[in-house]
């Protein structure tokens, strides 16, 4: 009978890895009808930094140094082999070209500082995946105007080619992370405010570096925490990116180590993304969490510094939930706010968006035991375009509501994950407002194609995703206001060390 049973077993896993291959096989055929392979997609820049070159001595000089060298890497192995053709026209890699991001006196895809006169604080950018330094450009520029040295720190694997995302690793962005960190410390000295600024993927690594302070004097620990759409979590499923190794490394299936092979239009964007990428996601987002379980269960989070966050309900990038469960859930203080950007709830979308996606809202909404202040950005009412901001403080029974004089633009029916920190005036992701700006690309922010879907070399759901945030001045006034506090507690030194300084909305 246990022979008969065990000989069960056997042939059940072996029917199970049957049809593991098979649908992994069935993967990387499909993966065949993708566009073919570019040089951007395969050629190895060797320049870029790895985790092994770093040690606890490493400046930002010679970061900085290393990352010269891989852009003229990249002008010699791929730029300068870019012909002039018709096709080519709009290739992030065509030198000169309208796409091309070295437009005015700064490549924002390479690592940017911003000195002021006199340095009242420092702080420390970190973008998200596939994204390059650009994507905090803004919030760079308000915290310089207040005063701060700002680091925009490009990551490994990002600024040059999707094919080098398909190589790089989250320890490689912790390292560099941690780099950047100490740069800003010294630069300012320890009476001034760190400030960590994340986006997306950057926004994990920020709440990782500052759970990493807690327990490693070497790291100087940030005073404020500013996050943008941070990555927390992501879909469940991404733990399996990695299983297109089993085929991948045969050329004929070289395809399936991508998700997506798309035209390289965007300057400061990759369109193409790496499974790599995926697992590498989805590696740092778990070790996250538990960091963050470990910190709630020792009570170490409660050392935590102020985090505020502006994040889209609807996020098809990374797991909304996750932000708030795992990682706003578990805070102990209650000094921290989380800012959501709800959907238009206008009578026009009401039809066309789930109502299960507000209940979830509403349920949080309703809350009297949360650990934070929550403030939620949506419609006024039913009938009308313009929006409140209704906020509730941490356990607190009585919520107020704000008026804001912005609306809802006509057609938008959410914000997403990408549109989050840039404004409206932005040149590339922006309306299309050029007048201050120097840049004579495709305004990306302002496409609204209409046809068949079939025609279009990029997919359209990546053509209609808006791409920059109609709130953007009700946030900037929120980070202004964040700034200006902390620079308040920093000029109060017993008041802050007594925690009786605290941001308020």
């Amino acid at each position: 009978m246990q022979r008969r049973i065990a000989k069960l077993i056997i042939n059940v896993l072996l029917l199970a890895v049957l049809l593991a291959f098979t649908a992994l096989l069935a993967w990387a055929v499909d993966a065949r009808q993708m566009p073919a392979l570019q040089i951007w997609h395969t050629e190895r820049l060797k320049e870029e930094f790895k985790a092994r070159d770093a040690t606890a001595r490493t400046t930002l000089e010679e970061y900085l140094a290393q990352e010269a060298r891989l852009f003229r890497e990249l002008h010699d192995k791929i730029q300068q082999h870019i012909a002039p053709s018709a096709d080519m026209i709009y290739s992030r890699y065509r030198l000169g070209g309208p796409q091309d991001p070295a437009w005015g006196q700064t490549n924002w895809n390479r690592t940017f500082e911003l000195v002021p006169d006199q340095i009242q604080g420092g702080a420390l950018l970190l973008h998200g995946l596939s994204d390059s330094p650009y994507s905090l450009r803004r919030v760079g520029e308000m915290l310089h105007a207040k005063g701060f040295y700002v680091l925009g720190m490009r990551l490994p694997g990002h600024g040059t080619t999707p094919g080098a995302l398909a190589r790089a690793n989250w320890e490689d962005w912790v390292a560099a992370s941690k780099i950047g960190a100490r740069h800003v410390h010294d630069r300012i000295g320890p009476a001034r405010p760190f400030v960590i600024v994340g986006y997306s993927n950057g926004g994990g690594l920020a709440v990782k570096y500052a759970l990493d302070a807690l327990d490693d004097p070497q790291l100087p620990a940030p005073d404020r925490l500013l996050l943008f759409s941070p990555e927390i979590g992501i879909m469940r499923l991404a733990f399996i990116a990695s299983a297109h190794k089993l085929l991948s490394f045969i050329p004929f299936f070289a395809k399936s180590k991508w998700v997506s092979i798309e035209p390289e239009y965007d300057p400061f964007k990759y369109n193409s993304f790496p499974k790599h990428a995926v697992q590498e996601a989805w590696d740092v987002t778990t070790t996250l969490q538990r960091q963050v379980r470990k910190a709630r269960r020792t009570e170490r989070i409660r050392a935590l510094p102020r985090v505020l966050t502006f994040l889209s309900w609807a996020d098809a990038t990374v797991e909304t939930s996750a932000t708030v469960e795992r990682f706003y859930g578990q805070l102990i203080s209650t000094n921290s706010e989380l800012v959501v950007f709800d959907m238009n709830r206008g009578d026009t979308f009401k039809a066309f968006i789930p109502s299960t996606h507000a209940s979830r809202l509403q349920q949080l909404e309703a809350r009297h035991d949360l650990p934070y202040r929550l403030t939620v950005v949506s419609s006024a009412a039913g009938d009308s375009d313009h929006v409140v901001a209704r906020s509730r403080g941490a356990r607190a029974d009585e919520s107020t509501v704000t008026e804001l004089p912005l609306a809802w633009p006509s057609g938008v029916y959410s914000l997403s994950h990408v549109a989050i920190p840039f404004a409206p005036d932005d040149p590339i992701y922006g309306t299309g407002e050029r007048s201050a700006h120097d840049y004579t690309g495709i305004a990306l922010g302002t496409l609204n194609l209409r046809g068949e879907t079939h025609l279009l070399v990029a997919p359209a759901s990546q053509l209609m995703r808006l791409r920059h945030n109609p709130f953007f001045p009700y946030m900037e006034a929120r980070l202004n206001g964040e700034i200006e506090s902390v620079l308040t507690e920093f000029s109060k030194p017993d008041e802050r060390q007594q925690g009786l300084v605290e941001s308020g909305p």
